[in-house]
């Protein structure tokens, strides 16, 4: 014989939004039954701050996600340029040279009316009325990491590689600094 379960539920146990405690850190309230009433629209408000905070939440990411989606195109466009500059300074590396080309040092581009690229130590007003037919694609400085600054860019990335080699010789007298103090007793 199969016994049948019935459940009772006090409706005024389940309804609680939070659990309750009558004695809260020690201390018995005035009235515990008057603080543990709630109004049947509770859940409702609830609910709807609930719905509030995930809305927020959800803004708050998608703020975020855009910030993140801005660099990533930034990025995008840095490594863009970065390619691009490789390609100009490997296309420079081709072009013929009947010298030993050292890094510090401008050069001057120049393409002869049979397309072919030709590195000279002259710049054009050094031709004077000598000056073979040729077209001056520009002059530009062989920088120690092999790449090639446009004359044009020479002062801005002097004063870049000024403040880089500040920056490196502030960390050394830093870290200088920082063994001095450690061996010191």
């Amino acid at each position: 014989m199969k016994r049948k379960r019935t459940f009772s539920m006090d409706l005024s146990d389940t309804s609680m939004l939070v659990e309750r405690n009558k004695k809260p850190n020690g201390y018995e309230l005035v009235n515990s039954f008057r603080v543990g009433r709630h109004d049947p629209t509770d859940l409702v408000e609830l609910a709807r701050e609930i719905q509030l905070a995930d809305n927020t939440v959800r803004s708050t990411a998608c703020g975020k996600l855009q910030v993140i989606a801005e660099q990533v195109r930034f990025l995008q466009q840095q490594a863009q340029r970065v390619l691009q500059e490789a390609r100009d300074d490997q296309s420079r590396h081709h072009a013929h040279c009947n010298f030993k080309r050292v890094p510090g040092h401008v050069y001057h581009l120049y393409r002869k009316r049979t397309g072919e690229e030709y590195w000279s130590m002259l710049s054009p007003s050094e031709w004077g009325g000598s000056a073979p037919p040729q077209e001056y694609l520009g002059s530009f400085r062989l920088e120690h990491d092999m790449s090639w600054t446009p004359a044009d860019r020479l002062e801005q990335r002097s004063h870049e590689l000024a403040q880089l080699t500040s920056l490196l010789d502030g960390r050394d007298n830093v870290n200088r600094a920082l063994m001095m103090d450690t061996s010191a007793p």
